[in-house]
């Protein structure tokens, strides 16, 4: 059986252990000794080449889909807190909605200019952490119009 997977696997140009034998054929494979006679037992189907394993890519598509939606752990994560988000990057990402808000306020007439300014300045005092937290602070004092 040797010699016969040898030449089978030397006529299907692959390696000798994706040589694939008929269990039911057995005897006629032992029985054939020349390259013509296992040529014909790969055309009769007793002798097939096994397909290629490869390696599955599932794993590596499941994480980059995963790593596109933004999750990184920490164990991705090099450098200080800042590195990936500076101090100032995340000031800006705070403050601004906030004036933002401050103004839309002002301009529908819900809070007055001399609010205005004070809140405007508690927001650059790094005062509140975010809009609701602002609105929570006008309804709390009363500082809204009407």
């Amino acid at each position: 059986m040797k010699s016969q997977r040898r030449l089978a696997s030397e006529i299907l140009k692959t390696g000798k252990n994706r040589i694939w034998i008929d269990p039911e054929r057995i005897e006629d494979v032992e029985m054939a000794i020349t390259r013509d006679d296992i040529k014909r037992l790969i055309h009769e189907g007793a002798i097939r080449a096994k397909p290629k394993k490869g390696v599955s890519r599932s794993r590596v598509r499941s994480l980059r889909r995963k790593k596109r939606s933004g999750r990184r752990g920490p164990g991705s994560r090099k450098g200080k807190k800042t590195a990936n988000v500076t101090k100032k990057d995340r000031w800006m990402k705070k403050v601004r909605p906030l004036r933002r808000k401050l103004k839309e306020l002002r301009r529908r007439r819900m809070i007055t200019r001399e609010v205005y300014r004070k809140l405007y300045g508690m927001v650059k005092g790094g005062a509140f952490e975010d809009i609701p937290h602002l609105e929570q602070y006008i309804e709390a004092n009363k500082l809204g119009r009407r």
